[in-house]
């Protein structure tokens, strides 16, 4: 698993940057594709609307509002009157801004271009010679010079419309209609939205998939170290009292041992002991399973905490004279009853000044404080052991997690203490945090709501 590991994560990581960056130039075609895709719908749309308006005019009969009146001894018009007569009228004199707004409208539909927004604009030969001349825009849209000028954003077209009649050509002038479509990107991405939104949200999804297999990974190889030590652990915690009672077994059959009943009640002492200790392992490993399985059950009564504290640390008195500690109390909480399992919460306390006794050295000292807050009593475990690493102090409260002690050796257990500790916290609904600081020693501070009825009674 350790070998393997950076080779997932590599390989992992390799298909997820090739992954994206196929689809970015996917999206990037798909865009280019779709801006000429859209280009040629507005081509169609416009030459239709040309033809539309070429047919139109090549059916209306000539401009007789040319037609001026003569003197009367002017009997034959001239050859600039006779052209000024035949020439079909001009776009700008048979359509409205409006009509033709609405058969650009209609074309656009046609071609798929529902919804999109355009300026457009009959514009004179002039208006090539001079693009910025307002006066050779014969009729136009309103905002049509403004998006005409923007060549960066927008996209613009031209068609010129001219009659079919070749005799006249020369001296109709030529008009153009120009088509400018605001922001075209803008339009090209609105055009695109569902494919690229949904390349987004799968691209997320494998990110996701991603994070979460690391995350996996890194859970299992942290849970397999776990559970090497715990095997470890487990293996030493029972081998030592099998090999204990072993001996003393052995002791028992001797027969000078077995005439002797002050030396045999101290060997069956032993036995008794070592199936004592065993018992408790057992009962601590089972508790543990019983913990994940579902919450824990709590039969919650009226406890004063003082009195629980003072029995905890009457049964210690025995460990801590090994140790050659003390313990002080500062019981200063005027309120200390709290709604309680009495079970649990007393191996609560056992469990902290245990853990004290195990990560100290010689000349331990425990002291135990309570104070009341306006709604908590506060309850702090002191002691001046070996301390805790930032690190350490982050995982204390995970199950199985052990310490490091340096060059104490000697440190018994599995590792579930403290995570029993911050269940039952949880459970009575308290806080818990710990303070330490490597050489000087480890605070745990916690806080449980009192009970309510006891404090309308004070």
């Amino acid at each position: 698993m350790k070998k393997n590991f950076p080779i997932i994560i590599i390989l992992v990581s390799f298909s997820l940057v090739g992954i994206i960056y196929i689809q970015w130039n996917w999206i990037s075609t798909m865009v280019e594709n779709k801006r000429e895709e859209l280009t040629h719908k507005m081509a169609d749309a416009i030459t239709d609307v040309g033809k539309d308006l070429i047919a139109f005019k090549e059916s209306m009969p000539p401009n007789i509002n040319n037609l001026q009146l003569r003197p009367a001894f002017s009997f034959r018009p001239s050859d600039q009157f006779s052209l000024e007569l035949m020439k079909p009228p001009s776009i700008t004199q048979k359509f409205t801004k409006e009509e033709i707004n609405d058969k650009l409208s209609k074309a656009f539909i046609a071609h798929g271009l529902k919804d999109t927004k355009f300026e457009f604009c009959i514009i004179s030969q002039e208006a090539f010679s001079s693009p910025l001349a307002s006066s050779s825009y014969k009729l136009s849209s309103s905002n049509f010079i403004a998006a005409f000028q923007d060549t960066i954003h927008n996209l613009r077209s031209f068609l010129p419309i001219i009659t079919s009649n070749s005799d006249l050509i020369n001296a109709n002038p030529l008009e153009t209609l120009s088509i400018v479509i605001p922001d075209f990107n803008a339009v090209v991405m609105k055009q695109m939205r569902l494919m690229i939104l949904s390349v987004i949200f799968f691209t997320l999804v494998i990110i996701s998939a991603f994070y979460v297999t690391v995350s996996t990974l890194l859970r299992q190889k942290k849970m397999s170290e776990i559970k090497n030590d715990f095997i470890n652990n487990m293996t030493h915690e029972f081998k030592t009292p099998l090999a204990t009672i072993s001996l003393a077994v052995d002791a028992l059959r001797n027969d000078k041992v077995a005439k002797d009943k002050q030396k045999s009640d101290y060997f069956s002492g032993i036995i008794k002991e070592e199936n004592r200790r065993m018992n408790k392992q057992v009962e601590t490993i089972l508790q543990a399973a019983l913990l994940e399985k579902q919450e824990l059950q709590l039969t919650l009564q009226p406890i004063h905490v003082h009195q629980v504290i003072s029995v905890v640390m009457d049964n210690f008195s025995l460990q801590l004279q090994e140790k050659q500690g003390k313990s002080e109390l500062l019981l200063n909480a005027k309120n200390d009853l709290l709604e309680a399992d009495e079970v649990h919460f007393t191996n609560l306390i056992s469990n902290l000044v245990d853990n004290a006794l195990k990560y100290s050295k010689d000349h331990l000292a425990v002291k135990i404080s309570t104070h009341n807050t306006s709604r908590n009593l506060v309850i702090r475990v002191e002691d001046n052991g070996i301390g805790m690493n930032k690190e350490t102090q982050r995982r204390i409260f995970e199950k199985f997690y052990r310490a490091h002690t340096g060059n104490i050796h000697n440190v018994k257990g599995f590792g579930l203490g403290l995570s029993y500790v911050k269940t039952v916290v949880d459970a009575h609904h308290g806080r818990i945090r710990v303070e330490s600081t490597v050489g000087k020693g480890t605070t745990f501070t916690m806080e449980f709501p009192v009970k309510k009825t006891s404090m309308t009674a004070s």
